[in-house]
């Protein structure tokens, strides 16, 4: 009885012109929330979830810190239980890829023959690791990091002793060399950029968190490109670099950035440009809308167009693609204020708002010696966004507002530094 009740209660809320028949391509953290935000907004349709890998759908932030340290077991990472997957009443199609998209016949296509038709259709395919160049994805020794399965099988290989090179010292690479050395591995981290992540947070940040891996006992090579790796029988032995110098390692880890996955979407009539492109709503056709990683969409809030590849982003994106997916008539523009995170030894690095393409930086509270402070960002007249290390939250969230308000720099900056000059009992 209680079922039927909501089942009617869900009919009650359904306007007429809803699509019968919704499909999500993607089961990571955007496709769950858009599944779910539908389910639980009355959409009681149809509703087929498609995810190429076969297990159900997991966080992945805690691969390059929880599961590669050990400190936790794969189940714990779990989005959901089967149980409550069920209670969704999808059409679950897990180890599935989408291998094609035909917009006049409203169908995707599917490995293994087959496909699926749709009224209303949301993309969260996400991302793929970029490799190094040749065929190194077949030699034994050397790893990429973005499934559950990649992170295992890296922990596996760390120990005390056992020597590792990074390439790549962005967020991802960041992270799991401070893992590897807090388990004891004697780790390299090559960067090709003089100082790693100045392009995402500025220089000056850049150093702190290139001095912190130094002061944990990281041999830190910037300024080095790849030139090649060095093999023994099939395993890679060591890292070449552009000076001809060798880095010996029993394991390698690429960690040079992602590639959006939209190969399967080619020939569809989508643009594609660095992602599957969409509007300020998230549309990328009438009917179609992309989420999370995958999705380069148009963000009013700061007047471009940006990809995010964060956690928060994407489960946000699943959620309000699919509103603007059922009400087409007012859609709303997704305009978030990015929040991304990340772990790296003792320090909690947070950041809220755009950075990448700054003009200025200003630390408006406490240290870069003692990593510990705040970092105002100044693209044009405005705030663009703020990052802090080792400060706690309640110190950091009230700029989220201000720089979801279109804050001015002076304005934002002079405020800080009377909040800095009260009197702490004031």
């Amino acid at each position: 009885m209680e079922a039927d009740v909501v089942s009617e209660s869900r009919a009650a809320r359904r306007p007429e012109r809803w699509p019968r028949r919704i499909v999500v391509v993607g089961a990571s953290a955007a496709g769950l929330a858009a599944a779910e935000t539908l389910r639980r907004d009355g959409f009681d349709g149809a509703l087929t979830l498609i995810g190429d890998e076969p297990g159900v759908p997991y966080d992945r932030p805690p691969l390059s810190k929880q599961i590669l340290r050990g400190d936790w077991q794969p189940d714990r990472i779990a989005l959901r239980t089967p149980e409550a997957l069920d209670a969704l009443g999808l059409d679950l199609r897990l180890g599935v890829r989408a291998t094609g998209l035909d917009l006049a016949e409203r169908t995707v296509a599917l490995s293994g023959g087959g496909s699926v038709a749709y009224d209303g259709l949301v993309i969260a395919t996400g991302v793929r690791p970029r490799r190094l160049p040749g065929d190194t994805g077949a030699l034994t020794g050397v790893h990429v990091l973005r499934t559950l399965h990649d992170a295992t099988a890296l922990r596996e290989r760390l120990a005390a002793g056992r020597r590792l090179v990074v390439v790549g010292a962005g967020f991802l690479g960041a992270e799991a060399a401070a893992v590897a050395r807090g388990l004891g591995a004697q780790v390299t981290l090559v960067e090709p950029a003089p100082v790693p992540l100045a392009h995402a947070v500025g220089e000056e940040i850049g150093r702190v968190l290139a001095r912190a891996h130094q002061d944990h006992g990281v041999a830190l090579r910037a300024g080095s490109a790849v030139a090649g790796l060095v093999t023994d029988a099939g395993r890679a032995v060591g890292v070449r670099l552009g000076d001809a110098s060798v880095l010996p390692a029993d394991d390698i880890l690429v960690a040079i950035g992602s590639r959006p996955n939209t190969e399967w979407l080619e020939g569809s009539g989508l643009t594609l440009g660095d992602g599957l492109v969409c509007d300020r709503f998230s549309a990328a056709a009438p009917g179609v809308y992309g989420a999370g990683d995958v999705a380069r969409w148009y963000n009013p809030l700061f007047g471009t167009t940006m990809r995010i590849e964060h956690r928060t982003n994407a489960a946000e994106q699943g959620m309000a693609a699919v509103r603007n997916l059922l009400r087409p008539d007012a859609p709303l523009p997704y305009a978030p204020v990015p929040y991304f995170w990340s772990d790296q030894y003792d320090m909690k690095v947070q950041a809220y708002g755009h950075l990448r393409g700054h003009e200025e930086l200003a630390v408006v509270e406490g240290s870069l010696v003692e990593r510990r402070f705040l970092a105002a960002y100044r693209t044009g007249d405005r705030l663009a966004g703020v990052l802090g290390i080792g400060m706690p939250p309640r110190a950091i969230r009230p700029w989220r507002a201000a720089v979801a308000a279109g804050a001015g720099w002076r304005q934002a900056v002079e405020t800080a530094e009377r909040a800095a000059e009260r009197p702490v009992d004031a």
